[in-house]
């Protein structure tokens, strides 16, 4: 159980020894003690002057001894003002490390077969360019929550939705009929999603340059838009490929198929998966049925010009367009559509869009608009929105060409990793040293990118990232593989790991408070799956590694001659490296065994 608890319950069994008072354990505070006062914990006594009807030293003093003299965690306390400030005892924390060693997957709840269903959805790609770097902090929330959630017990199936049809598609592809000359991602060398990328922004040139040469004439912004051949191209073919035209069709199968080998390199190079792939061309006519259907129900009316609309003002929004006077879908009506085909494949319970804050009207729609058609968790979708991320340099703009590709930063960081670890690796073989600057590139980013909160927008500085100092991913694995080698030399010397003894050592201060923070990471692992965030994980994985590193440095391992304190230190550190791997795993970091 933990401390915190032992000692709600310990103060509800005093109080009601020593005055009668029934208190419900989980309601009386405990709080973490003020560094200026000695203790680790601290009682607030003010609630209990009624039922004590002393004043609160008094209070405190009572209950104080009480806990010390009943409770065999409590290893002492003193009064300040009312607070009463408990020691917990260092017997109560070495029992603590004993039991955390020999807890199989310390930290995370085993799923159960009943557990509740949780669907994440994350990445949302389209198939006209490559993933960038706001993809690249999709992924990585997603991929993390998901890790998150299934250590807090739940059942988790992550799943894509990729965007593979509309007019931004019939661009890439009308581009390259065009322009294309039979080009292949084989015959240019490139990945597919670069290829079909660089025709995106290659039809975006041509449209602007007719857009120039139509306002020369004497046009208008808007008239030479309404007059523009290239876009009326790209709508032409839009209209054919939901017509099924098969020469149409075709082109398209094959330039996704292009796009998707190109999305399947990233995914793995960053780490993530996905348990199901949704495309959207499968989706959007399961949406408008549902639309429609919701229309026969009487859940959305149809306006004079045949357009199909829901009327949400008596949930304090407005009208919300579903299908156009045309019975083409829109987006929500997609949504729509995959939510149908989701719950058919899987009973979920629960469904976690990962998806940035600009949509966030947008998903209170289809909360309301999913509860409307009968879906049970309609109502309870979690819209898990982050905000922007950039680089020092500025924003990123698609369709200018000048997207910070997710490739490119990805190579560019595991390059950093190397130029940064200097001849830190120069000892290992030339693909173990490929390895570890992999992890550890990889590491600096996801850290960077996971140990903000979310919902705020941040700025992304790579050399920042990959700093071997500081809080940054690549301190982490430092210090996991720093006691990785320590373990590996204690094992070189013959120094096994022995029983820990109460009798033969117990925990100093610091040694305590490692293992009270180690203790932390159920809790904190909780707190991160109820609260949606992965930076909670990260900041308690920079926070044990920080201690330690201080620990590390005043207290000699190897070179200490009692040998049961120095079984002690083994012991402690080996529970660092342990509660590092696991927290880090959450964020999908790997830790080197050296570096």
């Amino acid at each position: 159980m933990e401390i915190e608890k032992i000692l709600q319950q310990g103060v509800a069994d005093a109080l009601k020894s020593l005055y009668g008072a029934d208190f419900e354990a989980g309601a009386i505070q405990v709080q973490e003690t003020r560094k200026e006062f000695a203790g680790d914990l601290t009682v607030v006594t003010f609630p209990f002057l009624k039922a004590s009807r002393k004043a609160p030293d008094a209070t405190a003093q009572e209950l104080g001894e009480w806990l010390e003299k009943n409770v065999e965690a409590v290893g002492g306390f003193n009064v300040v003002k009312g607070f009463l400030n408990i020691s917990v005892s260092k017997a109560y924390w070495l029992a603590q490390l004993a039991e955390i060693e020999k807890a199989e997957g310390f930290g995370l709840t085993p799923v159960a077969d009943d557990a509740e269903l949780v669907m994440v959805e994350y990445s949302s790609p389209n198939t006209n360019k490559p993933l960038h770097l706001g993809h690249v902090r999709n992924n990585l929330l997603g991929y993390s929550l998901a890790c998150i959630l299934e250590a807090n017990g739940k059942r988790v199936v992550k799943t894509n939705i990729v965007n593979d049809r509309g007019i931004h598609i019939c661009k890439s592809m009308l581009a390259w009929q065009k322009w294309g000359d039979g080009i292949t991602p084989e015959k240019a060398g490139k990945k597919g999603d670069h290829l079909i990328g660089d025709f995106y922004v290659l039809f975006d040139r041509h449209y602007r340059e007719e857009l120039k040469e139509l306002e020369a004439k004497g046009l208008a912004k808007e008239e030479a838009e309404a007059a523009s051949t290239l876009m009326a191209e790209a709508r032409e073919m839009l209209r054919k490929w939901e017509a099924g035209d098969p020469e149409i069709r075709s082109l398209w199968s094959m330039m996704n198929e292009w796009v998707y080998a190109g999305f399947d390199e990233t995914y793995k190079a960053l780490g993530v998966n996905f348990d199901k792939i949704y495309y959207e061309s499968e989706t959007y006519l399961e949406g408008k049925d549902l639309v429609l259907e919701g229309l026969k129900e009487g859940k959305m009316y149809r306006r004079d010009d045949g357009s199909v609309w829901a009327d949400l003002t008596d949930e304090g929004l407005d009208e919300k367009l579903l299908l156009r006077s045309d019975g083409t879908s829109v987006y929500m009506t997609q949504d729509i559509g995959t939510a149908k085909q989701r719950y058919e494949d899987y009973p979920i319970d629960r469904m976690v869009y990962v998806v940035g804050n600009e949509q966030n009207y947008h998903f209170k729609v289809l909360s309301i608009l999913l509860d409307r058609l009968g879906f049970k968790w309609g109502r309870d979708l979690v819209h898990f929105s982050y905000g922007m991320v950039e680089l020092p340099a500025g924003k990123m703009k698609s369709r200018e060409g000048t997207v910070v590709d997710a490739d490119d930063l990805i190579a560019a960081m595991i390059a950093d990793a190397r130029e940064a670890a200097g001849n830190k690796f120069d000892d290992m073989p030339p693909e173990e040293a490929a390895e570890v600057c992999r992890m550890v590139g990889l590491g600096a980013l996801k850290y960077f990118l996971l140990k903000v909160d979310p919902k705020k927008n941040m700025m992304f500085n790579p050399a920042e990232s990959i700093d071997f100092n500081g809080n940054t991913g690549p301190f982490l694995q430092y210090t996991y593989a720093r006691i990785r080698s320590l373990l590996r030399t204690a094992a070189e010397k013959g120094v096994a790991l022995q029983e820990l003894d109460a009798a033969a050592a117990l925990p100093d201060d610091k040694e305590a408070t490692l293992i009270r923070k180690i203790a932390g990471l159920p809790g904190v692992i909780k707190e991160a799956g109820d609260t949606f965030s992965p930076a909670l994980i990260a900041n308690y994985a920079y926070d044990l590694a920080k201690e330690y590193n201080q620990y590390y440095h005043d207290y000699p391992v190897m070179k200490e001659e009692n040998e049961a304190v120095r079984n002690l230190r083994l012991h402690v550190a080996a529970q660092v490296a342990r509660t590092l791997k696991t927290a880090l795993s959450l964020l999908g970091m790997e830790m080197p065994e050296r570096m």
